[in-house]
């Protein structure tokens, strides 16, 4: 049995009955905690799916974690900078979030902030260029150097070890 103590408990309560059939566990809450029965590898999965609807991603983002396979990650900012905490989220998310919409179309990953905290859904490899990419503007990157390299890293072409099959 997993616990865990939500912000946001009304959007669990909510979607609760879809959360329990897609997640195939047992949701209860007592205030703003919720308990997580079911198997072990179910409770793992509603753990993330559970965190990332915490943090803000919509329900289907969320769900996503479940039904693609994705993985859910977590950066906190005060780990990379000691600067001003408004300071570095305005470099994350630009005006009008439009540094967060460009990362997140970059890496193939949905990218949501709250506090201090910067959660990432996506494809492992992707995940991994994404968290790359944010601890670059967090550290004081310009935001057209994350975005070449980005840019780059997607032109790559996919290479060919000659063990599959080519079609005729």
């Amino acid at each position: 049995m997993e616990k865990l103590i939500c912000d946001k408990i009304i959007r669990i309560v909510k979607n609760k009955k879809k959360l329990e059939e897609t997640l195939k566990v047992k949701l209860t809450n007592n205030k703003n905690e919720i308990s997580i029965e079911g198997e072990a590898e179910n409770e793992y999965e509603a753990v993330k799916v559970i965190d990332a609807l915490n943090l803000g991603f919509s329900f289907s983002d969320a769900i996503s974690i479940k039904k693609n396979e994705l993985e859910f990650g977590k950066i906190n900012v005060k780990d990379y900078s000691r600067s001003s905490l408004e300071r570095i989220k305005g470099r994350l998310i630009g005006k009008d979030g439009k540094v967060l919409k460009t990362l997140s179309t970059l890496t193939n990953c949905s990218l949501e902030v709250k506090g201090n905290e910067i959660g990432i859904i996506g494809n492992p490899e992707d995940m991994k260029t994404a968290i790359d990419s944010i601890i670059q503007i967090i550290q004081g990157s310009k935001h057209a150097n994350v975005y070449k390299g980005l840019e780059k890293r997607k032109d790559e072409p996919i290479v060919d070890w000659g063990l599959k099959e080519k079609k005729k």
